[in-house]
């Protein structure tokens, strides 16, 4: 639960490192929340409260994760520096690849709306621990 409530917070943090929270985003965490089995108040109380960062265990869990911020990133259609930089410093904190995390940030304009397929995504961190 503690590791389910971390992304959560890893993710509202995105949200708000831009300093607007928009509609779109906030109807996308809760739509992660409630597939992470977690109830609408304690999602909510995220937004009051720190929640030490826990990253995942398996690999493809950090990758899942870091899928989700990239998402949660493009939702509004606008991508700041400060995203930029929060995307990359998750990446490098969950110990992904440097080289594959930027690699998604700079392919995912290939794709309408940025948003890069799942398939794509996996392939590119392949390629970095291949």
């Amino acid at each position: 639960m503690k590791e389910k409530l971390s992304l959560l917070s890893e993710l509202i943090k995105l949200a708000r490192c831009d300093n607007k929270m928009r509609e779109k985003e906030y109807v996308f965490l809760l739509t992660i929340s409630q597939s992470l089995n977690i109830s609408k108040d304690d999602f909510d109380q995220l937004f009051e409260k720190y929640i030490e960062f826990t990253p995942p265990e398996s690999e493809f869990e950090r990758i899942l994760q870091f899928h989700r911020l990239v998402l949660l990133m493009n939702i509004d259609n606008e991508t700041s520096d400060v995203e930029i930089k929060f995307l990359k410093d998750i990446g490098i904190r969950i110990g992904l690849s440097p080289m594959a995390t930027n690699k998604v940030l700079t392919r995912m304009n290939k794709y309408p709306n940025k948003i890069i397929p799942t398939e794509k995504l996996i392939e590119i961190f392949k390629e970095q621990y291949n």
